[in-house]
């Protein structure tokens, strides 16, 4: 069975023709399907208006600094109390590394501003580094 599509005179897609085999074969009337229609980004539709990315700019990510990591046993876990030390993988005076979501983006180096600890940023990584740090 071939339906028409009266706006573009031409065959309705796949899922159009199915959904009406199927209602003509359960007695029913097919279900409109409605064109989809997506807001054009290029600077023409916009009426001429720069194209930015102001809307994300109030999204909220999670920003981690990682001083170090470590594994340890589940039954060492369990000894641990107050005033116990857990040596992690980091050395000190290494740079830490800051994350985004999970995602390494810069390295930098701890900071007490106002008796607040703080971070400052010594290397940012560019996105070409990140890409080859995922292919790794």
């Amino acid at each position: 069975m071939t339906m028409l599509d009266p706006e573009n005179s031409g065959t309705v897609d796949d899922w159009s023709a199915a959904l009406a085999e199927q209602a003509a074969a359960d007695g029913k009337a097919a279900p409109a399907v409605e064109k989809a229609s997506f807001r054009d980004f290029t600077s023409a539709a916009t009426g001429g208006q720069k194209n930015d990315i102001d809307f994300i700019l109030d999204i909220p990510v999670q920003l981690t600094v990682e001083l170090g990591r470590t594994k340890i046993a589940i039954k060492n876990l369990l000894q641990l109390a107050q005033g116990s030390v857990v040596e992690l993988d980091g050395m000190a005076g290494e740079p830490m590394d800051v994350l985004v979501n999970g995602c390494l983006i810069a390295q930098g180096e701890v900071v007490v501003v106002n008796d607040k600890f703080g971070i400052r940023l010594t290397d940012i990584i560019t996105p070409s580094e990140r890409i080859r740090k995922l292919n790794k």
